[in-house]
């Protein structure tokens, strides 16, 4: 069947056009019929497929038909593996066509900002480079199979605090450094059909009604050419919305807003080309599905087994004093609630009906000399007395004991913020109750982000399995004793406690205004330019092999910010078993006239190798890896000097650097005044040649015997002198200081 999306809205009239802009119902589009067009599924996500049964609820709370529940984004994040990443989501996709859905609302990529926030297990990453390249692998990964992405939730919504009405400050080279930056990527270079805006605002003007974000940038500058949803219930003025580029309103429940789009294309407040232009994308995207639907039968234990290999590759080993991998012959308790019953997923929208649950209990039978006991009660915090008896009798019948712990389910739910980072009370009690028997103890973390660890020195090791899919158990047993090996990376920065936060004093805000006065500086960027000691820093993971990195190279010393820079090094598995690496490239700016982070992630690769094997890894960098948002350009900017390429195993555990010059063939434009400073007249070419003049005259005059430390002195008070004061000093006339304006100002 031919689809003739130019005819249908030809022939469409205006009453058929503005109702179509909204939803059919909870979970549905509506169709044309009259013209061919279907209503469609569009169902939640993101780490699975939630088809409800029955009319359908938004928060998760009824029933849903089972599906594969894969790991969710904050535990993929930390494979740092973008096929993987494209593997889980070209599964989600084959079965969203086997449940005849045209679109699964995921992922989601709002950066983490604070740890307190309840949704962070649905969100990738502290980084938003990180973000944005697991962002374009997901994408890519659904939409082959026929069934669109939907990127959300656009923009700085960080927070379940008063989301719906709170209002996001954000400087411009923050939003576009960070919170723009996760977005930018995946829509330039994955084509997502959909974008669903969230329900905040951003300074000042809520996202369903924001030109400036839906079309300015996402539109004209990025090149998006799907379709914006709002989140459900989102819309506060239709018509705003259509002005600004908010296509469809969901759910779309009879509330009026059909009759006032009606009205406003009558009297003008809408024009029709706008309404037209969001009548035909919603057309575009539903011909796109049609054109890519296709019988799948889909196979959920094809779909399990993949989620536990999928849950291997995202588990972080943070610590290990050489207890792991445990011996098969060795006697071992397992000790914990969530050794029985496993938190693999978060609460609220994103809830999967598992098709099937293995814990580590149930993985057990593949395992000798196992004994497990239930330790504490998930359902309160309040120590049992008979159960910690009975975890600290099975404890000292083995010879190592791993301890299954984690946040209740109301610590990751969408809806509600956590309040600390601290595990329950009974679960800490057990720690140190353990701990005192002098063995070897292993913790197992199950949760959506970081907890306070007051304990990590006093156990052995700690692996943190995140929230990571239906199939948990097993891999967690899989890696315990060595049939997997370990290889996530930690894509959020741990901290010792809350107050250590970049947000702490900010973050949720006061009455519905959160001000983002971290600025640039989240994650990593803040604790290593703050030079702050963390618990485990961004980029940390550790493995059962060991990886020696050598012969970093540039192909050249250098470039001007137009040209590409090749990197090359060696990695090399000098350990005794087969194992997967995360490289990463970072690179760091010397010295900036503008606040810039120690270090910035701007490339990543999982490589895998063999006891002995060495490979070479070769790395593009283009202008983007050593550019900073320039308000002044409207764009990225390079400025001319050093930068430091840095590579190596985290954040804090850099193994390679080499130097490299980049020189700007961008200026940025000035309009300089008697109060401009001579630093900052140099930092012009035209400026720097004048200061570099007036520089050697003055030296000539009056500075060849001062001391060293008296002339260096003399050149900083210089910098930092506004012109008007080398009138002051009689260096210059004030008629001399016009002509050097006038000069420095001519285009």
């Amino acid at each position: 069947m031919v689809i003739d999306t130019k005819k249908i809205l030809s022939d469409m009239t205006l009453e058929e056009k503005a109702e179509f802009c909204s939803g059919a119902g909870v979970y549905t589009m509506k169709g044309v019929e009259k013209y061919g067009i279907p209503s469609v599924y569009i169902c939640d996500g993101p780490h699975g497929l939630r088809k409800p049964v029955g009319a359908g609820d938004h928060l998760g709370l009824g029933d849903s038909k089972p599906s594969v529940c894969y790991p969710t984004a904050s535990a993929l994040a930390s494979s740092f593996d973008r096929d993987l990443v494209h593997g889980v989501a070209s599964y989600i996709g084959r079965e969203c066509q086997s449940e005849n859905v045209a679109m699964i609302l995921g992922p989601g990529l709002n950066i983490k900002r604070s740890p307190l926030c309840g949704r962070n297990f649905e969100y990738f990453s502290e980084d938003p480079y990180l973000s944005g390249e697991l962002t374009t692998a997901f994408v890519r990964g659904v939409q082959k199979e026929g069934v669109a992405a939907s990127l959300k939730h656009y923009i700085a919504n960080e927070q379940e605090t008063m989301r719906l009405v709170s209002d996001s400050l954000i400087d411009e080279r923050t939003l576009r450094e960070i919170y723009l930056a996760c977005f930018e990527n995946p829509v330039k270079n994955a084509d997502p059909k959909n974008i669903m805006c969230s329900y905040n605002k951003v300074n000042g003007t809520y996202l369903a009604e924001n030109k400036r974000l839906l079309t300015d940038i996402l539109r004209d500058e990025w090149g998006f050419g799907g379709f914006v949803v709002s989140d459900w219930g989102a819309v506060h003025d239709r018509v705003e919305g259509l002005n600004a580029g908010m296509d469809l309103e969901m759910p779309g429940v009879p509330n009026g807003n059909t009759e006032k789009i009606v009205a406003a294309v009558n009297d003008g407040r809408l024009s029709m080309d706008l309404l037209d232009a969001s009548v035909i994308r919603i057309l575009e995207f539903l011909k796109w599905h049609m054109e890519g639907k296709k019988d799948v039968d889909f196979n959920k234990d094809e779909g399990h087994s993949f989620a536990k290999a999928a849950a291997e590759q995202c588990a972080v080993l943070l610590k290990n004093e050489g207890i792991l991998p445990l011996s098969r012959s060795a006697k071992v308790a397992m000790i914990g609630a969530l050794a029985y019953e496993p938190r693999f997923q978060g609460g609220g929208s994103s809830n999967v009906n598992p098709y099937k649950q293995t814990s580590a209990v149930d993985a057990a039978s593949d395992y000798n000399n196992i004994f497990f006991a239930k330790g504490y009660d998930m359902a309160s915090d309040a120590i049992d007395d008979s159960l910690l008896a009975e975890a600290i009798k099975t404890a000292t019948e083995v010879d190592a004991v791993v301890l299954f712990v984690g946040v209740s389910p109301s610590y990751d739910s969408e809806g509600m913020d956590r309040s600390h980072l601290n595990l329950p009370a009974n679960q800490q009690h057990l720690i140190n109750e353990i701990c005192k028997l002098k063995k070897d103890v292993i913790v197992v973390l199950h949760g959506g982000g970081p907890i306070s660890m007051p304990w990590v020195n006093d156990v052995s090791a700690i692996l943190d399995m995140y929230l990571s899919g239906e199939a948990v158990g097993a891999a967690t047993l899989a890696i315990l004793f060595g049939d997997a090996n370990p290889s996530g990376k930690l894509a959020e920065s741990f901290p010792i406690k809350l107050s250590d936060t970049p947000a702490f004093m900010f973050a949720p805000g006061e009455r519905g205004v959160t001000s983002y006065n971290e600025g640039i500086y989240v994650g990593y960027r803040y604790y290593d330019k703050r030079e702050m000691e963390v618990l485990f820093p961004f980029g940390h993971g550790l493995s059962y092999a060991q990886f020696n990195y050598s012969d970093l190279k540039l192909d050249k010393t250098t470039l001007n910010d137009n040209e590409m820079l090749a990197v090359s090094f060696k990695l090399m598995n000098t350990g005794v078993v087969k194992g997967k690496e995360v490289v990463q490239l970072y690179v760091r700016d010397v010295e900036s006239s503008v606040g810039r982070p120690i270090r910035e992630l701007k490339a990543f690769e999982k490589v895998e190798l063999n006891p002995g094997e060495e490979k070479t890894i070769s790395i593009m960098l283009d202008k983007k890896a050593f550019a900073y948002f320039e308000i002044r350009l409207n764009d990225w900017h390079v400025e001319s000097g050093q930068f430091v390429i840095e590579v190596g195993a985290s954040s804090r555990d850099i193994r390679l650097s080499e130097l490299v010059e980049v020189i700007s063939t961008i200026e940025i434009p000035h309009i300089f005044t008697s109060q401009s400073t001579l630093g900052e007249i140099a930092q012009t070419s035209k400026g720097k040649a004048l200061m570099e003049q007036m520089s050697q005259s003055q030296k000539q005059r009056n500075t060849a015997n001062l001391s060293e430390s008296t002339r260096e002195m003399m050149e900083t008070v210089r910098k930092k002198m506004p012109l008007m004061s080398l009138v002051g000093f009689g260096v210059i006339t004030e008629e001399q200081m016009h002509g050097i304006l006038k000069s420095l100002n001519e285009k």
